[in-house]
């Protein structure tokens, strides 16, 4: 039996990166025995606009120094598309700034992002064409479509709710998320992402969604979670968590 801190860099309007991530590793606490703590940074976004995204993106810097202050063992920028509106391949340079910026802070930590484990999930699932749902508005949909698409993974069909007001994303019902991902176009899919979004609940949505579309789902949150297991070196299979815990 271990003990774990992670570390979450959250916009200030989240309010599902917190509850969702640590769901997610309770249930891995069960199988292991583990013990996870979770602390949290936080920067300014409240609307999700290209321009609060960017701003963000500057503030992290500040958010990194200020939570490795706390000695985590595992850092994750848990908003994607502030990194995928930044454009393709954005997140292997913020994860290389912000690790570097916690080593100059005096605590060296391994930090991944959110946009990234998405793309190396999708990965480790060999999909080469997905459907997604996003709570953003249709042109920030397309930027993350680019991003992934960009990442050598064609994009079948895109639902935009098209919520930009981050708190309202979070107070969004996730008992409509296996009608909205059966309205998806999924000829030729692999699979698909439930929420392209760590602000939009979803996990307690993922074994319905998987019913109705016959096909593997993950969500930004689930991804996240398998990228900071696997960062620990703690990943264990857990059950209704979507494709990636299943082993």
């Amino acid at each position: 039996m271990s003990s774990y801190r992670v570390g979450l860099l959250v916009p200030s309007s989240n309010t599902t990166m917190e509850t969702e991530v640590p769901e997610v590793l309770r249930r891995v606490a069960a199988v292991t025995g583990d013990r996870f703590t979770f602390h949290a940074s936080r920067m300014r976004m409240k609307t999700v606009s290209a321009e609060e995204l960017a701003a963000m993106n500057a503030d992290a810097d500040r958010a990194a120094v200020e939570l490795a202050d706390a000695d985590v063992d595992v850092m994750a920028y848990a908003c994607l598309v502030a990194i995928m509106s930044q454009g393709r391949g954005a997140h292997r340079d913020i994860e290389k700034r912000l690790t570097q910026t916690a080593a100059d802070a005096g605590a060296p930590v391994d930090v991944k992002s959110s946009a990234g484990a998405l793309v190396a999930g999708l990965h480790h699932l060999r999909a080469r064409k997905v459907s997604l749902v996003t709570p953003y508005m249709k042109p920030l949909t397309a930027l993350v479509v680019d991003y992934i698409e960009g990442e050598g993974i064609e994009v079948q069909d895109a639902i935009s709710l098209e919520v930009d007001d981050n708190l309202a994303v979070g107070r969004l019902d996730q008992t409509k998320l296996p009608e909205i991902a059966g309205r998806l176009d999924t000829r030729g899919a692999d699979a698909v992402v439930l929420s392209a979004c760590v602000q939009m609940p979803s996990l307690d949505a993922i074994p319905g969604a998987e019913a109705a579309v016959g096909l593997p789902v993950i969500t930004a949150a689930t991804a996240t979670s398998w990228q900071l297991l696997n960062s620990l070196g703690v990943y264990t299979p857990v059950p209704d968590s979507g494709a990636l815990f299943r082993g």
